[in-house]
């Protein structure tokens, strides 16, 4: 076999006590000399210059490892290939060089290509395949080496412990020859680190005496496990204590809220450093007692930024930003966490102009740092800025992280920047952050609400380990694009998966009865929600069925529900039941649910709106003029309708009547001819939505200038055929729009998705998949 190539594809994870056991294996397929030795040199060549000594060697070989050290792997390099003649110790040098600098690659590539290798190479390379992830190789590896010492067992065996292979590590322990303290703690973390905490107990019972470290690692398994009793116990018997077993029952005691015991052991404790004093101080602050938290930070004999910054954030998570500014001021010793905890906090208290300057007086940033002003800008509403932003961050060469990721893929959602969103998704692959449950939601999210469900379902199917956030995402993104049996066949699927439902949960699966007309179904899960998950309905989950029964029709059985909650309805519950009259022409119904609306919220000029609607469809034309009259008595303005499209990264934006567009002339053409079309299709246009008394054909023209038909124009001018043309629009999308908008999809043989406040609509072949249900 050569040893240049290592294969990994065949080797046996679980293998057999023959294979391990090197003392009783049979022959190795190579003698072990020929195994620390390349198959065609027999010796280290010898140079033909002069004679360079051993201590020339030596010099080197510290040089090489300083320059290591410094991450100077280049120069490092330049001085090992300069060497006259290298040793065995020239190489494990630059192999471990390269291992602790991350270059794994180059380290593989000059393991190959050593001439001769020793003990301490093997050893330094399967720590190389452990760090790098690959335990089969480094296994692999381990079955060849004719000559074993503790440190390799050690090695494989913290391999195993790390990737969570317990059982595998348990069986390399057993069969070591020979065990030192490392053995012992490495078998024991292994139990601990991955929730064994009862194995690791009687390990620990096997043997009579034990390191510090390995109480110390016992006591944080329970810790870990929140058995704060038990790990006192093992405090208690501790025979030596050091400043880590105080710490780490102090702090463990303050983050469960328990903090007279935290104080009483913290006045015990012979050994108080910084860190002592920190876990008190975090504490306090984690349990609301910022008074306190204070005192002992005062009273510090010595601080250091984590104080520092603890005592901050304490003051920024308590909505304090003034005492925060004030402290951060009069820190003497800021690193990059201060700074990004001061920008986090100004823009979380809507000040985004301080968290700016903030950001830009910064000596130095790190990825958290473009995170932190991207989200800030992002939660004040400049989607903009925090484009710009994130499109600076990647100029200036810093690393994406996951935060800047969700972020900016927050921002595309937020706006529908779909063929921005895709070009960040591209990104993410790149970045690796596909498949990891943080980001995948985000671009789950993104691709739900910028109108593609389809590659939102693929974006879902890959996340690793789905979470709630997961499953809701799917269902609610299903429910508003009107595919509502789908959404229920993933709720299905999410019970399965043992994932259980939340509140949020059962909004999305009322939401998908609503849109599809799906009474029965809505009233079982409705009452299913306390019986079988333990959730006490709240008013959103009572509008989604006040909205269910409304829409079809049934609004005795809507108006009982809402005598039947246990909490008086609120303005968006009284609204699905205006909703529900407008829809049934129950003008009287409508009447008492928008008089309690505007009881509620004076403000709320849509609703205005919708019984304004009810009364021009029954030509009740005093009563909208007197709505108008109220509204402009009251100060209430109508919120103007508008709706865009995305082309080729740009935003274009349309108002009602809009001429302002470069390429108005082209879409008002375009609307006339489908107008002709749509025309001798069928299409009558639905004048009684008209707000106005005036002519018919007045009405009609008023109807054509709509926002969401010349966002609709110009995506068909615009994005090649065969792509989608996703519209979206803030204001509900009026009937007769819905009416015009699937005769154009089938004149011109396009998918038109649009979005309103509400729902999706996906208009193809002449329908829309809402079934003229919204």
């Amino acid at each position: 076999m050569r040893f240049k190539q290592l294969h990994t594809s065949s080797l046996c994870l679980l293998p057999n006590r023959t294979r391990i056991h090197a003392q009783s294996a049979a022959p190795p397929r190579r003698n072990t000399s020929d195994f620390f030795r390349s198959p065609t040199t027999k010796s280290l060549p010898e140079p033909r210059t002069k004679k360079v000594t051993d201590s020339d060697i030596v010099k080197c070989n510290i040089a090489i490892t300083t320059h290591m050290r410094n991450g100077q792997c280049d120069v490092a390099l330049r001085l090992f290939n300069s060497m006259p003649r290298k040793t065995t110790v020239s190489y494990n040098t630059m192999i471990s060089g390269y291992l602790s600098n991350g270059s794994f690659k180059l380290a593989h590539q000059l393991f190959d290509e050593m001439p001769l290798k020793d003990l301490v190479t093997c050893n330094i390379m399967i720590s190389g395949y452990i760090k790098n992830k690959n335990i089969l190789a480094a296994r692999q590896l381990f079955d060849e080496m004719p000559v074993k010492d503790v440190v390799s067992w050690n090695a494989i065996l913290s391999g195993y412990a790390q990737n969570g292979l317990v059982d595998e590590a348990r069986r390399v322990f057993h069969l070591m020859p020979e065990k030192n303290e490392i053995s012992w703690n490495g078998i024991l973390a292994a139990y601990v680190q991955n929730g064994r905490i009862e194995e690791a107990r009687r390990l620990f019972e096997s043997k009579e005496r034990w390191s510090v470290v390995s109480w110390n690692c016992l006591m944080s398994g329970y810790l870990k496990k929140k058995r704060l009793e038990e790990a006192r116990q093992i405090f208690d018997r501790m025979p030596i204590r050091d400043e880590v077993s105080w710490n780490t029952v102090i702090t463990c005691y303050a983050q469960n809220g328990r903090m007279e015991e935290a104080r009483k052991l913290f006045e015990e404790s012979p050994i108080r450093d910084v860190f002592t004093w920190t876990a008190m101080v975090s504490g306090y602050i984690q349990n609301g007692q910022l008074h306190e938290a204070r005192r002992i930070f005062d009273e510090m004999p010595e601080k250091n930024a984590i104080s520092w910054n603890a005592m901050i954030a304490g003051y920024v998570q308590s909505k304090n930003i003034n005492l925060a500014g004030e402290l951060f001021e009069s820190m003497p010793c800021r690193n990059v966490s201060s700074w990004n905890t001061m920008i986090t906090g100004y823009a979380q208290s809507g000040d985004i102009a301080r968290a700016r300057n903030l950001f830009d007086r910064m000596p130095h940033r790190d990825c958290i740092s473009w995170a932190a002003i991207i989200a800030g800008y992002a939660q004040n509403g400049d989607s903009e800025e925090a484009l710009q932003m994130f499109i600076a961050m990647k100029r200036d060469g810093e690393r994406l992280n996951r935060s800047a990721f969700t972020c900016v893929l927050s921002t595309c959602a937020d706006i529908a920047a779909f063929e921005l969103g895709k070009q960040i998704h591209g990104r993410v692959v790149k970045a690796g952050y596909e498949f990891g449950c943080y980001v995948g939601n985000a671009l789950l999210a993104m691709y739900c609400r910028c109108g593609s469900i389809d590659e939102a379902y693929n974006v879902f199917k890959r996340i690793e380990d789905k979470d709630v956030v997961s499953w809701n995402t799917i269902i609610i993104g299903y429910a508003r694009h009107g595919f509502g049996e789908e959404a229920l066949k993933h709720f299905e699927s999410m019970k399965r998966a043992c994932i259980r439902p939340d509140e949020v949960t059962m909004v999305g699966v009322l939401s998908a009865c609503s849109h599809t007309g799906l009474v029965e179904r809505g009233r079982y899960y409705f009452n299913s929600m306390s019986q079988d998950y333990g959730i006490v309905a709240n008013s959103k989950h009572y509008t989604c069925m006040i909205d269910l029964l409304g829409r079809a029709g049934r609004l005795d059985d809507a108006q009982n529900l809402m005598r039947s909650m246990p909490f008086e309805p609120d303005a968006a519950t009284w609204g699905a039941l205006l909703g529900a009259s407008r829809i049934h022409g129950n003008t009287l119904l409508g009447e008492k649910a928008a008089e309690m609306i505007f009881a509620l919220e004076p403000w709320n000029s849509g609703m205005y709106v919708l019984l304004s609607n009810l009364y021009a469809s029954s030509g009740r034309w005093v009563d909208v003029r007197k709505m108008r009259s109220k509204m402009r008595d009251t100060g209430v303005n109508k919120v103007p309708g508008y709706s865009w499209v995305e082309v080729q990264n740009n935003i274009h934006t349309f108002s009602v009547g809009d001429s302002n567009h470069a390429e108005s002339d082209g879409i008002y053409a375009l609307l006339e001819e489908l107008d002709s079309r749509m025309k001798r299709d069928g299409y009558v246009s639905a004048t009684k939505l008209v707000l106005h008394d005036v002519e018919e054909e007045e009405k009609q023209h008023m109807l054509k200038c709509h926002s969401e038909k010349l966002a609709v124009a110009y995506g068909i001018m615009k994005i090649p055929s065969g792509r989608p043309v996703r519209v979206f629009k803030n204001l509900r999308v009026c009937e007769d729009c819905h009416t015009a908008i699937k005769h154009i999809a089938k004149i011109v043989g396009r998918l038109i998705i649009l979005r309103d406040p509400n729902r999706f609509h996906h208009f193809k072949d002449g329908v829309c998949n809402c079934g003229d249900y919204w």
